[in-house]
This record gives structure tokens, sequence and C-alpha cells, in this order.
């Protein structure tokens, strides 16, 4: 009887401590949740399932430190809080159990109730819903309207044309006024307002600007990157993996990076961020071969002082500075070329306020910087436009997708239309419509190539449609809505063409995060004949060690090849010994490569050594 008593006093403890650790748990749990979706929304206005997925399956490399910080102070700090709250009231009850299980009930029932909520707060804003239902419905919009460039007849020009393409950070047409086709009563780019009406962004004979839709899989720099260059959404399911450590980014599809190196073009990508953050430098290397200068390159070359980063790396001040330094270096060359830029003082939140940056807008920062951004461009053109490479030379001025800034265009009606900036500055050839045309960035591909004066078969690429020519854009053909929605489903054609790779431990070699550990051999064990083999220092492990394995062999040919069983030490250490009885007692030199197989079964050699039998 006392047994039984003892045996049920052990599992009512067993379960007061495991509903404590439960209601607990369940209390971080829910904060957690809260407050990140709160900080989610707070930080991103307009954000889509796509990004979010695609994001969160990407490493933070590159990641603005700031952002990271900000989460860090707005939903780590306060469920640590709500855990010393939890704990500080468990004890203050602990010996009173009648009134400590209420708390434990109510504490777990807020917690369900509070998670619950956050959870419904990010479905609906998110459109989950439809975000599940389109992503199980497939669509061949992209397979029936996609045209492959390697289908199509380019003919390029004799004397072939520069190009610089200016990929504005989240710049719209809506920053401009009213009257010249904005969304705010005053306008905070002026100079690229200007620049757009003395120029080309095909809005007809209407002085009002006009700009590209932002369609789904092209509203996050990376995507809309590839959209402008291929024509074809960033739309990919890629599991723990991301783009980052993919060794190929849609290999299958030729964008215009790979059209321009074809032609013998020399190709630069510069960026004041890390060009590996959301897999740009993939995307730039595997479909062009672009030489990189990002942040890192820039630091490691001295372009910037050693240990200098703000905001997202660099600013653009300094951005524009060094265009003018690799521009002056590719025009000394005979070869064409093609300097594609990204700027970044204008990312959400808020924007990077340098030293240059007027005060026209009093506590309105971003529009300062809005302003900023649009006079440093402006000078930049200005700067090329008297160089004498400019001549043969066309400059394509694109935003990137619409802002994120989650209260900047809060004053914007609702029925006002948001497009990206768009501008086409010293194209070689002229716009045959005289209409306002109705467009998407997948436009930009085609409509790029014929600014170099490109003659291009049927005038359509990817999806997108050559502006210059009178040829019906897909949006004017189906509608904005149509095309948005089949875009927000799945396509055959795409997981075609993604290729993904599931060779995670070349994945991980590519990137230098393979595991790796120190191997030594120790001194060998006469007495026993015994060559003890230790590993130790075992890092860059993310999914646990299953086993640890060395490959023994004495023979050139390693035809007496023998495999022994590592033993765990602390956890970080391993250690076994090789039987030299296995061996026929040879002497000499015995070589050891330690492999180490992960939780998910991948393999990876993570070092050797020689020891030595005398």
């Amino acid at each position: 009887m006392n047994s039984s008593k003892k045996v049920i006093k052990i599992v009512k403890k067993i379960l007061f401590i495991a509903g404590t650790i439960l209601a607990a748990l369940l209390c971080v749990i829910a904060a957690l949740l809260r407050c990140s979706v709160d900080w989610m929304f707070a930080t991103w206005s307009n954000l889509t399932m796509d990004e979010l997925v695609y994001h969160m399956n990407a490493p933070l490399d590159g990641t603005n430190e700031g952002m990271v910080t900000d989460y860090i102070g707005s939903c780590v700090a306060p469920a640590v809080v709500v855990l010393l709250i939890v704990v500080i009231l468990f004890t203050a009850f602990k010996n009173k159990r009648k009134l400590y299980y209420i708390v434990m009930a109510v504490v777990s029932g807020l917690s369900l109730l509070v998670g619950g909520s956050a959870v419904y707060t990010a479905w609906t804003g998110l459109d989950v819903g439809d975000y599940t239902e389109n992503k199980s419905t497939y669509s061949t919009f992209i397979d029936t309207n996609y045209v492959n460039p390697n289908s199509v007849e380019l003919t390029f020009p004799e004397q072939r044309r520069n190009l610089i393409y200016i990929f504005l950070e989240s710049m719209e047409v809506t920053y401009t006024d009213k009257k010249n086709g904005g969304g705010f009563k005053e306008g905070c780019i002026p100079e690229l307002t200007k620049l757009a009406q003395e120029n080309e962004d095909f809005s007809g004979t209407d002085k009002a600007l006009n700009g590209g839709y932002s369609m789904p899989g092209t509203t996050w720099t990376v995507a809309a990157m590839f959209a402008q260059s291929s024509g074809l959404p960033l739309d990919i399911a890629i599991e723990s993996n991301s783009m980052d450590t993919q060794d190929s980014f849609f290999p299958e599809v030729t964008t215009l990076g790979n059209i321009l190196e074809d032609e013998g073009y020399t190709q630069d990508l510069l960026i004041g961020s890390e060009a590996e953050f959301g897999g740009r430098s993939l995307l730039y290397t595997d479909h062009g071969d672009f030489d990189i200068y990002d942040y890192t390159y820039a630091e490691e070359n001295g372009w910037i002082p050693e240990g200098y980063k703000v905001w997202w790396g660099y600013e653009d001040k300094r951005l524009f500075e060094f265009a003018k330094d690799r521009l002056k270096d590719l025009s000394s060359s005979e070869e064409p070329f093609n300097l594609t830029m990204l700027t970044v003082d204008t990312h959400f939140e808020d924007g990077y306020l340098c030293e240059d940056c007027p005060d026209t807008y009093g506590d309105n920062q971003y529009a300062n910087v809005m302003a900023c951004s649009s006079k440093k461009v402006a000078e930049f053109v200005e700067w090329i436009q008297k160089q004498d490479f400019y001549e043969d030379t066309t400059i394509v001025i694109s935003g990137d997708h619409p802002t994120m800034d989650t209260d900047f265009c809060d004053d914007v009606a609702d029925d006002y239309t948001r497009k990206v900036y768009t501008a086409y500055i010293n194209p070689a050839t002229e716009p045959e419509a005289t209409n306002e045309r109705n467009y998407t960035t997948f436009d930009d591909f085609p409509t790029t190539l014929a600014s170099l004066g490109v003659d291009i078969e049927g005038n359509r690429l990817g999806l997108g449609t050559n502006l210059f020519s009178s040829e019906q854009t897909l949006s004017e053909r189906y509608g904005i809505e149509t095309e948005a929605m089949e875009l927000s489903r799945n396509s055959k054609m795409m997981e075609n063409l993604a290729d993904i790779n599931t060779d995670v431990p070349e994945l991980l070699a590519r990137e230098g995060k393979v595991p790796a550990g120190v191997v030594t051999a120790g001194e060998y064990d006469v007495e026993n004949g015994l060559l003890p083999i230790v590993v130790s220092d075992i890092s860059n492990v993310n999914s646990g060690i299953e086993s640890i394995l060395a490959a023994v062999w004495t023979a050139e040919d390693r035809s007496d090849l023998t495999w022994i069983q590592m033993q765990s030490q602390d956890g970080n250490s391993y250690a076994g010994n090789v039987a030299v009885t296995d061996f026929d007692y040879k002497t000499g030199e015995y070589q050891v490569e330690i492999y180490l197989v992960d939780g998910n079964g991948n393999q990876f050699d993570i070092g050797g050594t020689t020891g030595v039998v005398q």
C-alpha cells in the first residue's frame, strides 16, 4: 500500500512539473507569436505569403543588423519578460496547490487565446486561405504564354550599345505629385519625375508618369531583379533550402544577362549591401557571369574603411561614386558593357538619412530620403550624359518593387494604383504606339533589349512584351487582375525550370558551411597494438550527429581500407582505435579520413590525418 502511494505521489509530482513547464512554454510561445505577428505587420506593409515563405527559408547572411536587433527588442525581450512574470506567479502560489492549478489553467487559457489571435491575424492579414488554395491549384497561364528566348531570333546591331541598369530600391511612381500621376498632394521625387517625363516611361502623350505593375512573385528585391531580367516570377518551393544555398538559379531560364554574355558584354553587379542575401549573387553569377562588387568586396578591397557599415552596408552616396569609377574602367575597354546597380538608402523602414539628405519634409524621414535619392540619381545620370561613352549607352531606371514601409503611403487614396518607377534614357528606338501602355515589370526584359537596338522576333520574351512595339502586353490582353490571379497559382513549367538541388553536402560545400573537425592520431600503443584516433572541435553541424566513421588504410590503392566506428566522448569529440592486427601489424604510415553522418543522413568528409606505427 505504501509502495502504491509512493508511486502515485511520484506520478503526481511528474504531472505537476510537466504541467508547469507546459503552461510556461505555452505562455512564452504565445507571447513570442503575438509580438512576432504584430512586428511583422508593423515592419512590412503589403507583405505577401510568397515573400514571407521565401525569406523564412533564406539565411540571415547580409540582413540589415538593425532589423534583427529590432526583432529581438520587440519580440524576444517581451517574451522573456512574460516568462519571468509567469515564473514569479507560479513561485508565489507553489505551496497553494488549488490556487496554483487555477493560475496554471488561467495562464494556459490566456496563452491559447493570445496565440490563437496571433494566428488569426496572420492568417487574415496574409490571405493564407487564398494562398494555400492557389498553391493547391495549377494554372497553365505561364506555360501557355511564356516565350523562351532560345526559340526567338534576336538580331543585335553591328555597333553594340552599352547598358546601365539602375534598380532603385522601393521606388514608385506614387511618390510624385497628383498632377504628374502620383499619389501625393506634394511629390518628393521632382528630379526623377522630370527624368521620366523627358525620356520614356510609356505614358504616351500624357505627362502623368507611368510605371510597371509588380505581379505576384516579383514584390521583393531578388524576385524583382529576376522578373525584370527573365520575364518570370520567382515562384519556388524550396523547403529548408533557399536560393542562397542552391548551386544554380533557374539554370534552364535564359535571362538578359545570359543574352548579353553571349554577345560579348562585360557585366558588373554593383550594390552597397551583401550580394549573397536572398540569392542575388547566385542569380547574377549564374546568369551572365557578372563580376560582383558588393559591400563585402568594397570592404575587402579598401573601397570603404575596414569595419565600416551603415544601414545594409554602405550608403548610396558612395555607390554612385564607385559606379563612376567602374564606368571609367568599363568604357576604356573595346567590349560593350552592362553595369547593373541597386540602391539601398530607400529601403523600408523610413530609409537611411545620409549627411547630404535635405530636410525639406520636416520629420517625414522617408520623404527626405526619397528626395535625396531622386537628386542623387539625377546627378548621376547628368554625369553619365557628359561622358564620351554616353552616345552609345542606354540607361534604364526602374524601381524594384513597391515599398513595404508601413505608413508612408497611408494618405494615398485606396483607389490609386501603385506602380514602380520606370524610365528609359537614350534608347536606340522610339515607341510605335502613342497611347499609355498597361504593363508589368516582366515587360522590362524584352524592352531593355529593344532599347539597345535589338530586333526581337515577335516582340515577346518570357512573359514580357517589347513596349517599344505595338504588340499587346499580357496585362493589356488579359487584364491585371486576371494575370495576378493566374500567377498566384502553381505552374508545372516553373517547377520544372527551378531544378532545385537537394544534394545538401554539395550545397553547403559551395557556401563553405560544411561540418568540420580537428583530427589527430595519438602515439602508437605497442603493448595493445592500437593506434588512437581523436576527432575534436566539431563545428557547423546543424542537424545533429548520427555517427562518425574513420576510414583507415595503408596501401596506396586503399585495397586494405577498414572502417572504424568512432565513439562519442563529450558530444564535441569522438575517439577510436585502429587495431593494427587488422593490418597484419604493418608498420609505417596509416592514412585516416573521418566522415560525419548528420541527423538527416547526409555524409560529410570532415578531415583526416596520418598516424605512424613503428
